[in-house]
């Protein structure tokens, strides 16, 4: 099914899409790199909590942590959106077989 087929089904309401939810967190999170943005914002954490403002750096390791995770369980939801926009990004979900559609019915 090329993009435009896709994009078409799925506004008429034919398609149902399915999502394998720890491929799309992986692929997400590969996509955006999120391991190496996740390490320096621990360490301005920690960096701040040490020079006195102890509450301040809880509260950016807290935020270094939950945000990413917030970012892989949303994912499905980003990359559908991002599937419905892009070809290329249809084409590369669907390779990897993160993304599946299925007639509705």
């Amino acid at each position: 099914m090329t993009h435009s087929e896709f994009v078409a089904a799925y506004q008429r309401g034919e398609l149902k899409v399915e999502f394998d939810p720890r491929g799309a967190a992986r692929f997400l999170s590969a996509r955006l790199l999120l391991p190496l943005v996740m390490m320096p914002i621990l360490g301005i954490g920690v960096a701040i909590a040490l020079v006195g403002w102890v509450f301040t750096g809880l509260a950016i390791i807290a935020l270094g942590i939950v945000a990413p995770r917030h970012i892989k369980r949303s994912a499905p939801h980003f990359l559908l959106q991002q599937a419905l926009r892009d070809s290329v990004a249809y084409d590369e979900l669907t390779k990897a077989g993160v993304m599946r559609t299925a007639p509705v019915g």
